[in-house]
């Protein structure tokens, strides 16, 4: 017999699905069958895989060990190693990144700019790999506990955006997290540089394309073919001589969204590589060092909420202003 007890991070998955997981190499008939017999059951009772498992229920599976093994019972793939051994080489090469909220749902991070929130590539390694590292590291999951769920970051930010990437500890708090993300109840700020002088703030509307050959986008006023409507909202906190800081709100979240649609009205992001001034960009670099945009996810607004997340309610999580923004004339008072 061999017993399991539910982690936080396991919780909110349907029995039967936690188990073809767990024995993954079992056809999805053997486990409804045990499950039938009672050779399988849920806190000693009998389960027919559709339940929604909690933390601290027990799972106990009366089979012989030679069955459980040849089942690959517990026992991590190929792919659950690989994924491993790149979390501890994550972990080991970004070290100790700040932490701005944890509990045993969700993790907020800040991001440093130069850090993928999510492989481009095979061979990457990013925050999703970072954070198993973590969890790992300080003893909040266990390695076998990768078999039944992946850790992982609900919202994705360019590689040289920086700050606030939100985490999914437990299935459960992956689920809310997505969708809050996807409903818009979920407020997300950014403080930004542009090039020239903003006088007014408003919101604009427009249509963006994503063309995934060279990874960038066009905004349009009105819709194209494949396009995704999107709403950015904007106001100037602070004006130097040659350039504005500015805080947005992304109203929708697409990709690259507050760079090219700023750009497409005029007002392009200070160090932006692709929408930005190719000759303000050179100089700036010369003059202070800035090889990448000046943006960054400083401020989140969580909505009311309830269950085991009501803690987040109406609370505003802040992270704190890069350096290198520091370097251009206007500060954020």
């Amino acid at each position: 017999m061999r017993q399991i007890e539910i982690t936080s991070g396991q919780s909110g998955q349907r029995l039967d699905k936690f188990l073809r997981k767990y024995m993954k190499e079992a056809p999805g008939s053997f486990v409804y069958k045990m499950l039938r017999k009672k050779n399988i059951t849920l806190n000693d009772k009998k389960a027919d895989g559709s339940e929604k498992l909690q933390t601290g229920d027990i799972l106990r599976l009366f089979l012989a060990e030679d069955t459980l093994a040849g089942f690959g019972a517990g026992g991590g793939s190929d792919k659950d190693k690989e994924l491993l051994d790149k979390s501890w080489a994550a972990y080991h090469r970004f070290g100790k990144l700040q932490v701005l909220y944890e509990d045993s749902h969700v993790l907020l991070l800040n991001k440093p700019a130069g850090i993928l929130s999510q492989k481009a590539s095979p061979h990457d390694l990013s925050l999703n790999e970072w954070l198993i590292g973590y969890l790992l590291a300080r003893k909040k999951m266990t390695e076998e506990s990768l078999v039944t769920f992946h850790p992982s970051v609900c919202n994705r930010l360019d590689r040289n955006t920086s700050g606030i990437v939100i985490c999914g500890k437990s299935l459960y708090g992956s689920q809310q997290m997505t969708r809050m993300l996807k409903d818009r109840t979920l407020h997300k700020y950014y403080l930004l540089y542009v090039e020239g002088r903003m006088d007014e703030g408003g919101t604009v509307r427009g249509y963006l394309y994503k063309d995934t050959a060279s990874n960038t986008v066009s905004v349009s006023r009105t819709p194209l073919p494949g396009s995704a409507e999107i709403v950015t909202a904007y106001r100037p906190l602070a004006a130097g001589r040659e350039e504005t800081l500015v805080e947005a709100e992304l109203i929708t979240g697409k990709t690259h969204q507050i760079r090219a649609h700023l750009a497409s009205v005029g007002f392009p992001l200070t160090g932006d590589q692709k929408y930005g001034d190719a000759a303000k960009n050179r100089r700036r670099k010369e003059q202070y060092g800035i090889s990448h945009q000046l943006l960054h996810a400083y401020r989140i607004v969580f909505p009311q909420m309830e269950g085991e997340l009501s803690v987040l309610s109406g609370m505003e999580i802040k992270a704190p202003v890069p350096k290198l923004f520091s370097r251009l004339g206007c500060r954020l008072q």
